[in-house]
């Protein structure tokens, strides 16, 4: 059977772009060689970026479910033994330096403020794993668990994929396969970077003798460790090298030397219900796309995995690519639209690599890197520098080169409120771009887009200065203005630029009746 794309690898990456290709409107199969969510501890909470792209198609609810799941557990689990450390509430870690809430700016407007997705963030890799496969097969996309690409055959037509349950035809493939990403070895594609130094162990595991430790994150004269929040949930960080094989299942003999020469305390590890060890490898593929095939996620970019970025990062991947690659199958993409998925994606990845880069220089427990991390804990100490890193880490900075002077312009779109009573937000659920026309002057323009453009005539309430504010599937803002300042690029431009040459119309049609009035145009 053939297929529009090809998805090899079906966690949270993969799905997410399976979903975005699926409302787009072309036909999508996914392959995992897993037949179950993986258990093994990984990420536990989603940036913003990654929660504004969830709620733009309607999976908030399920989100905060699951949050309100996880802080369920946490009330309902007994507290680890240790020393507390206390403190205000927990904002984030920047290499294992704690940032309190209680010194973030509440004047900043890039914290807070949009809408009701804000104070979501404590969903697991697991829990979006399986929110975003009932997500799929509410869209009927096909995942084929337990199946193993094995290798692949481009031409200038599509891939012919060999898997081992036979092969399949696909016009395009999308490597979502992990950093040991099999895709990216057999396309070819380069991986330049900076190799590990260190090995660090995440588990959670039954353990004695842990009255010595203290709770949260803390810097030793052997490394770095974290202990909870969960019952049994333990890292460490060991500055020596890779390990041998890392391949090989964690023992509790290897786990309880390693928390004993990074804590120093006698714990005994009695059982281990999951564990992992991983290291800092750091590396990127110079692009994204080869031919027909394409990476996203870990595939294209390998770092640790402090502060939070790798499921994050691999979201936003999937977000920009999915509705590109699905208009270039449907044939009404611009021609180099496909181009700007590394464009745009390359750079942010190459931040993240060089931020988790950093946290590893102030991990070290080297003399030098101890006087840095001093120097960083007292910069983390005050207002401007956890707004600074928390704001960073958070991802709101993130930001694409789209032409114009409008301070919206590339950033992703605010859930603003209408005069309607719905929000942006509530426009976006499918997937389609979304042009706001408060004055009912702009729809002409959009005339011809109607398939790919939703034109919504409703007063912004919360920026009645806005215009016109035009935005792109995956939520970032590709036009805007503002009253009695026009935009220097015109909407007409913009369109045929991310959207390609408007449709040919039949006779009787009107601006108006492609308008969706949703309020009082003002």
């Amino acid at each position: 059977m053939s297929y529009d794309v090809v998805v090899a690898g079906g966690g949270p990456v993969g799905l997410m772009l399976a979903c975005e290709l699926a409302v787009g409107g072309v036909s999508v199969v996914v392959i995992e060689r897993l037949t179950e969510i993986d258990q093994t501890v990984k990420a536990g909470s989603l940036n913003t970026p990654s929660v504004e792209a969830l709620h733009r198609r309607g999976l908030l609810p399920a989100l905060r479910a699951a949050e309100e799941e996880n802080l369920a557990a946490f009330m309902r689990g007994n507290a680890p033994k240790g020393r507390p450390q206390g403190g205000p509430k927990f904002a984030g870690h920047f290499a294992g330096i704690v940032l309190r809430g209680d010194l973030l700016d509440p004047t900043d407007p890039d914290l807070g403020g949009n809408g009701p997705g804000d104070n979501v963030k404590l969903v697991g890799q697991q829990q979006l794993e399986w929110i975003l496969a009932e997500r799929a097969a509410e869209l009927g996309i096909e995942v084929r668990k337990g199946v193993e690409l094995t290798g692949f055959e481009a031409d200038e037509d599509g891939v012919t994929v060999t898997t081992t349950e036979g092969t399949v035809r696909g016009g395009w493939l999308v490597g979502c396969d992990g950093g040991r990403s099999l895709v990216r070895k057999l396309a070819g594609f380069d991986f330049p970077g900076t190799d590990p130094e260190i090995t660090a162990h995440q588990a959670m595991a039954a353990m004695e003798g842990t009255e010595e430790l203290r709770l949260g994150w803390n810097a030793t004269p052997t490394g770095v460790y974290a202990y909870g929040p969960m019952p049994g949930r333990i890292l460490t960080v060991e500055f020596g090298g890779v390990p041998k094989d890392r391949d090989a299942p964690v023992t509790t003999e290897e786990l309880q030397d390693s928390i004993r020469r990074v804590t120093g305390a006698p714990v005994v590890v009695t059982g281990i219900k999951t564990a992992t060890r991983f290291t800092d490898n750091a590396r990127q593929a110079s692009t994204y796309r080869k031919g027909r095939v394409l990476l996203a996620g870990d595939a294209a970019h390998v770092h640790s995995p402090f502060g939070g970025q790798g499921l994050n990062l691999g979201l936003g991947d999937a977000m920009n690519l999915g509705w590109k690659l699905a208009a270039t199958v449907r044939g009404d993409a611009p021609q180099d639209l496909l181009d700007t998925y590394t464009a745009e994606r390359h750079p942010i990845g190459a931040w993240v690599l060089e931020w988790t880069r950093a946290q590893i220089a102030v991990m070290r427990p080297d003399r030098h890197a101890r006087a840095l991390r001093a120097v960083v804990t007292n910069l983390a100490e005050t207002v401007a520098g956890t707004t600074y890193l928390v704001k960073q880490l958070s991802g709101v900075w993130q930001r694409y080169d789209i032409p114009g002077d409008h301070p919206l312009l590339g950033r992703s779109a605010p859930d603003l409120e209408l005069a309607d009573g719905s929000r942006l937000a509530d426009h976006m659920h499918t997937g389609r771009a979304l042009l706001l026309d408060p004055s009912g002057e702009l729809a002409a323009s959009a005339y011809g887009y109607r398939d790919r453009v939703e034109v919504v005539g409703s007063a912004i309430v919360e920026r009645p200065q806005l215009a016109g504010l035009l935005v792109r599937p995956d939520g970032f803002v590709a036009w805007a203005a503002d009253e009695g300042h026009p935009s220097p690029v015109p909407l007409g431009a913009a369109l045929s630029t991310w959207f390609g040459a408007p449709a040919v119309t039949g006779a009787g049609g009107s601006a108006e009746a492609e308008t969706k009035a949703v309020g009082t145009a003002s």
